[in-house]
């Protein structure tokens, strides 16, 4: 006989568990979050639901352990192995989540084709038939012959087809499709969700078999499940970029193997995704010269400096309240940013509309850009264009004065690596800087009226 069963309100967005419904839930502050979910008693087998026999576990000294370097497998793709920092390590669990459409499934069938030539791959599919797959692997050119689909969604029969098979790589397509027999609550539930990953981790773990699961994202933005999801696994590959627009961004938000925040960057073609080796040239191609309203800076995107091009536009408002819209910056930021312009810099943006566009699906969240926004509106707003051959990068504080900025040198070294010829950067960035440059002028400048009149043309 085994106890009796009871039914609790999970949160579906942070996984708080209660006896009883709220419309709040008391932990995150989210409306309507709470679901209904049936509790299993605890029995013995339900212990080990992984189908993996586990030992007890002993104690080894630190000075035992082996520092050697881990193995990797190399993906083919310069920009997927840059932000895993190297490769795939043996027995990870890596996340990769997205915006539906965004190309997850994508990359994954198109690793395939340069990893099946020498290691055996388990694709898991609880989405599309293998007929699916077929197809759009043939778009992709993907024929090699170590690929094995399997389209199930229980996690205990694709564990064990995984103990029979043995492969060198398994994907999971997706997470949240995924489910226990054992457990009443529907796929794609916080239980199931985090059961599933557990198991999953379980099995990566035991027989050091690296395995690549693909997240969904919820309405926010946010991979869909418990929290607890993210600190499961060792790697959260995130996807970022417009549907609509050819570039991805691929960002790693954790990586226990290696640098995070680290960033890759892809183009959307027909046959699929594709590295770009130079995003700045990429992001700066098709810029227009002698424009008013346009700005180049450089951003630091883990141990990688990318040039992006700013724009900006101040125009006559046609409404009691004036617009303000950004793309790619943060909306606050650029709010702050204005009224500091008006306040501290003279420049008085009160009766007029103001918009702000990062080029080529970049989202910007570093104040090292702050300066390059900053110009864009200005040079919209006094219809004075910049100097084309200029760069700019600092943080504006609200006294309207430049700050410093950290990697001064890697942004210089690629700016002047693309061509530029001029840099206007903080007063105090100078004396941080190591290398003497030649070929590159460099201009420090301490307010924001200083930066325009040294960058116009």
């Amino acid at each position: 006989m085994g106890g009796k069963i009871k039914s609790v309100y999970v949160c579906s967005e942070c996984g708080l568990e209660s006896p009883k419904w709220y419309g709040k839930c008391p932990g995150c502050g989210q409306w309507n979050t709470m679901t209904e979910e049936v509790v299993q008693p605890v029995t013995k087998k339900a212990v080990g639901q992984s189908g993996l026999r586990r030992s007890l576990p002993q104690a080894v000294a630190l000075c035992a352990l082996s520092a050697s370097e881990e193995e990797r497998y190399h993906t083919g793709m310069s920009e997927l192995d840059r932000v895993l920092g190297g490769g795939i390590v043996k027995g990870s669990l890596i996340l990769v989540g997205g915006e539906p459409g965004i190309g997850k499934s994508t990359i994954l069938l198109q690793i395939c084709q340069y990893l099946g030539q020498s290691l055996k791959i388990l694709y898991v599919s609880g989405e599309e038939s293998g007929r699916q797959i077929k197809l759009r692997a043939e778009r992709l050119g993907v024929t090699c012959e170590n690929l094995y689909i399997l389209t199930e969604t229980d996690i205990q029969a694709i564990i064990e087809q995984v103990r029979e098979q043995k492969p060198d790589l398994v994907m999971i397509d997706s997470i949240q499709t995924m489910n226990f027999t054992d457990l009443n609550s529907s796929p794609g539930s916080v239980t199931q969700v985090r059961e599933c990953t557990n198991a999953i981790m379980r099995a990566a773990k035991t027989l050091e078999i690296p395995v690549i699961i693909v997240g969904h994202v919820n309405k926010d933005g946010a991979i869909a499940g418990p929290k607890v999801l993210e600190h499961i696994v060792d790697a959260v590959l995130y996807f970022e970029g417009d549907r609509q627009m050819s570039y991805r961004m691929l960002r790693a938000i954790k990586n226990r193997y290696g640098s995070t925040n680290e960033i890759g960057v892809f183009e959307m073609e027909e046959d699929g995704l594709h590295p770009v080796d130079n995003p700045s040239k990429a992001m700066l191609s098709g810029r227009p010269s002698h424009v008013s309203g346009t700005c180049v800076t450089c951003v630091m995107e883990g141990s990688r400096p990318i040039l992006a091009e700013i724009q900006g536009l101040a125009t006559t408002s046609g409404y009691g309240t004036p617009r303000r819209m950004a793309t790619g910056f943060d909306y606050n930021r650029m709010s702050l940013l204005l009224a500091v312009l008006e306040k501290r810099a003279g420049y008085y943006f009160s009766n007029l509309d103001a918009y702000v566009n990062v080029v080529g699906g970049l989202r910007l969240d570093e104040p090292a850009c702050d300066l390059a926004v900053a110009l864009a509106l200005v040079s919209s707003l006094k219809n004075k264009p910049l100097n084309d051959s200029a760069i700019v990068f600092g943080e504006i504080g609200l006294a309207g004065e430049l700050r410093s900025v950290t990697h001064s040198d890697a942004r210089i070294s690629e700016a002047k690596r693309l061509g530029f010829e001029s840099c206007i950067l903080p007063y105090h960035s100078l004396n941080r800087i190591r290398n003497k440059w030649s070929g590159i002028q460099l201009i420090g400048v301490k307010n924001v009226r200083e930066a325009f009149e040294a960058a116009i043309e």
